[in-house]
């Protein structure tokens, strides 16, 4: 039996996905605001790169699809469900690929499920631009498992099911961009004063030789031991790190943040706690988790 996939919202993501489940024979709906204005569905096929795509109303796409697949922007998931909901039913699967919190993912579960049709939570790891198909998604929900089989087989979808609470698959994906956005900031922040200072691309060699010739694991964990006794020490020479950018005429937005860390490591009583650099991670990553609090909103 040919399955059928409705995409709703088609940007980055859908059109990565859609060449993939075409080419695995599976018949192909998308559903994208642009089809209601001027000139849309030129820009829409061009973002398919010429995969087979039935461009559609939002009934028509929805009509006889075994998997939708919401694809759309973050602030506007709940509203893309809403909208859903009349053509919905039993059968039908509802896969919330957006990038949500676990409340809105719950949220819209909430909105899907009168439908009759079952809920998945989706939760896209890593780049769509760079890893296209072969991006990892996280599955949850009680329907979660059943779906990954079908999607990895037949849609040919690196999918993989995390949990049968509907949230988690989300939280992992939320805490994940802890690292990976602020990352993505510091890195900028970084290069940008190495292109002020003339010298980004030794920077670049240094840091990308440091990752290539070592292993993250072990870097990364020297990192979070040895901050139990040196935050005082990195704090001091980061505020030094500020000035420079500054003198550069660079915002040190994430080098002030840095500051601020250390800073409260410090008054947190972290020396206190730890003579010695610890053999294990886990110890500083326990004193924190004991004393972080966020401040009531």
């Amino acid at each position: 039996m040919t399955l059928r996939v409705a995409f709703i919202g088609y940007g980055e993501v859908a059109s990565a996905f859609s060449a993939e489940i075409a080419a695995r024979g599976a018949e192909v709906a998308a559903y994208d605001v642009l089809l209601d204005q001027e000139g849309g569905l030129h820009r829409l096929k061009e973002r398919s790169c010429g995969a087979k795509v039935d461009f559609c109303a939002l009934a028509d796409a929805l009509r006889g699809a075994d998997y939708v697949l919401s694809t759309v922007t973050t602030s506007v998931a709940c509203d893309a469900a809403r909208r859903c909901l009349p053509h919905l039913a039993e059968g039908q699967t509802y896969v919330d690929l957006n990038a949500t919190d676990p409340g809105l993912k719950r949220e819209i579960e909430a909105i899907v499920s009168p439908s009759g049709a079952a809920f998945v939570e989706g939760a896209v790891l890593g780049a769509v631009g760079v890893t296209g198909a072969k991006t990892e998604i996280l599955l949850g929900g009680p329907h979660g498992r059943r779906a990954e089989a079908e999607i990895k087989d037949k849609l040919g979808l690196n999918v993989r099911f995390y949990a049968e609470d509907i949230g988690k698959a989300s939280m992992f994906k939320m805490l994940r961009s802890v690292f990976s956005k602020g990352l993505e900031a510091l890195l900028i922040e970084f290069l940008a004063a190495g292109e002020r200072a003339g010298i980004r691309d030794d920077l670049w060699r240094e840091v990308t030789e440091l990752m290539a010739n070592h292993p993250f694991e072990k870097t990364a964990s020297n990192w979070v031991r040895s901050h139990a006794t040196a935050h005082a020490r990195r704090r001091h020479e980061m505020e030094q790190v500020a000035e420079v950018l500054r003198g550069l005429r660079i915002e040190p937005l994430m080098t002030d943040a840095t500051v601020a860390f250390f800073r409260r490591s410090g008054a947190m009583g972290l020396q206190g706690r730890f003579t010695s650099t610890p053999a294990a991670m886990d110890e500083v990553v326990q004193f924190f988790n004991e004393r972080l609090q966020a401040p009531p909103k």
